[in-house]
């Protein structure tokens, strides 16, 4: 390791370089190797040499599952792009080395936040800030300049959008996140350097696929409560038992779509439930 370069990960794992100089790679196979992960770069080792990706330049990372027949071998993998180049790690006991390699990428960096720029569908106006991001337990935290914390539970994001703003009069790339503060749906943005905008939305955006994989009562039981009626009037709403009803809002409990207000099965959509319930809406 290099003066002031910390070791994070020495793992074993499998990898692939599927685009080399901005070209889809033909027949790649998962090669077995070693993943050494420090808070500079990546290390990707095996038998014919190795391969170094530093972290400053990585551009996008993100969690994915099998794709194709060949990436099928493997069920949960690791997409990491530099430049034009894009490369496939599959990790042992992946969560932990993903958690630590977001890190690495995010931690201690400086951005700036607008928040809340949107608050309960109102515009607000509160003006760029400085600010620190760093990962926290299931949470990006933003320690704003001025004092304000903002804590981003990362099971509360709702929708994740990265557009182009004006911010001090220069176009920058920024993060717009949808998440719940104390019950109440908010927007926060952030923009800083784009490879870091892109990797934060990356982790934030794949935690709540709109994609999510539903029966058609549960997708009705997600379109009455978005509509407003009470959870207790769902059964007759929707024409099913309050038995039937209760299983499916275990289901969706359990899937990350509901949360449970009272004891007494009284429950509000979250984020994720919410966003699957108005894509519906947009596209009927």
């Amino acid at each position: 390791m290099a003066e002031g370069e910390q070791k994070l990960a020495d793992v074993q794992g499998r990898f692939m370089q599927v685009v080399s100089d901005g070209r889809k790679a033909s027949d790649v196979e998962w090669q077995s190797c070693r993943l050494l992960l420090s808070n500079k770069r990546l290390l990707i080792l095996t038998n014919e040499g190795r391969q170094t990706i530093p972290l400053g330049k990585v551009s996008s990372v993100k969690s994915r599952g099998d794709v194709n027949e060949a990436i099928a071998q493997v069920s949960s993998y690791l997409s990491i792009q530099i430049g034009s180049d894009v490369y496939l790690v599959a990790p042992q006991d992946q969560e932990p080395f993903e958690e630590k390699l977001y890190g690495a990428i995010l931690d201690q960096r400086v951005v700036y936040v607008k928040h809340p720029a949107v608050e309960g569908g109102v515009v607000q106006d509160p003006g760029w800030e400085k600010a620190r991001l760093k990962l926290g337990d299931g949470t990006v935290d933003l320690a704003i300049a001025s004092g304000q914390f903002v804590e981003v539970d990362r099971g509360d994001v709702g929708t994740v959008e990265v557009t182009e703003q004006t911010v001090n009069d220069s176009q920058r790339r920024v993060a717009e996140i949808e998440h719940l503060v104390e019950g109440t749906v908010v927007q926060t943005h952030v923009t800083g350097p784009g490879r870091v905008v892109a990797v934060l939305a990356g982790l934030l955006g794949q935690e709540n696929d709109p994609d999510a994989d539903i029966s058609k009562a549960e997708h009705e039981v997600l379109m009455a409560l978005y509509s407003g009626v009470s959870p207790f009037k769902i059964p007759d709403f929707v024409g099913m038992d309050v038995e039937e009803i209760e299983g499916i809002y275990d289901e969706l409990l359990e899937e990350g779509l509901l949360q449970k207000v009272r004891m007494r099965r009284e429950v509000s959509l979250k984020p994720r439930g919410r966003n699957i319930a108005s894509e519906v809406i947009e596209n009927q």
